[in-house]
């Protein structure tokens, strides 16, 4: 937990960057009623706190050819040293995966990926992530549909 101390101030910029990180610093002052210099000072505490990650643009997936979405349950090799170093090594370099959790539980990770359709994810499966020497078991799991996609943390209304 980090120690910076919010006002309502701080949480109506974090609010309002959430909703559009494209804001100018202008626009930005105007939404939470402060100057632009001090709209500007505040950002850039909350950027060196770490309370803001990253700006970025959320493209979409769909559109740029990635059909199918799964959800990649993997288990390791217990029996090889360092095998969580090693496969979080190995799939660094693989840009499909888009995200990578260490859980609890049956399986030791779990991952988001996007292929271009089934047989692409199918190549995946078993030519990247399965021939890695690490991985013991691999479960995969298709999206359907997208019901809910917010990166949007939950804020206090400042």
């Amino acid at each position: 937990m980090n120690n910076l101390e919010l006002d309502s101030y701080d949480w109506r910029l974090l609010s309002a960057l959430q909703s559009n990180a494209r804001l100018s610093n202008v626009a930005l002052s105007e939404q939470v009623n402060l100057s632009p210099s001090q709209c500007s000072r505040r950002l850039q505490r909350l950027e060196q706190s770490n309370m803001v990650e990253a700006y970025v643009t959320q493209l979409n997936a769909r559109q740029l050819g990635y059909q199918v979405t799964a959800f990649v349950s993997v288990t390791l090799n217990k029996n090889i040293p360092n095998a969580s170093q090693t496969f979080q090594l190995a799939i660094d370099s693989m840009p499909t995966i888009l995200e990578c959790y260490s859980v609890s539980g049956d399986s030791d990770f779990w991952l988001k990926t996007i292929s271009e359709d089934l047989p692409s994810l199918s190549a995946f499966l078993t030519e990247s992530l399965a021939s890695l020497e690490v991985v013991r078991d691999l479960t995969s799991t298709l999206v359907l549909n997208r019901v809910k996609n917010s990166p949007a943390i939950p804020l206090p209304q400042g």
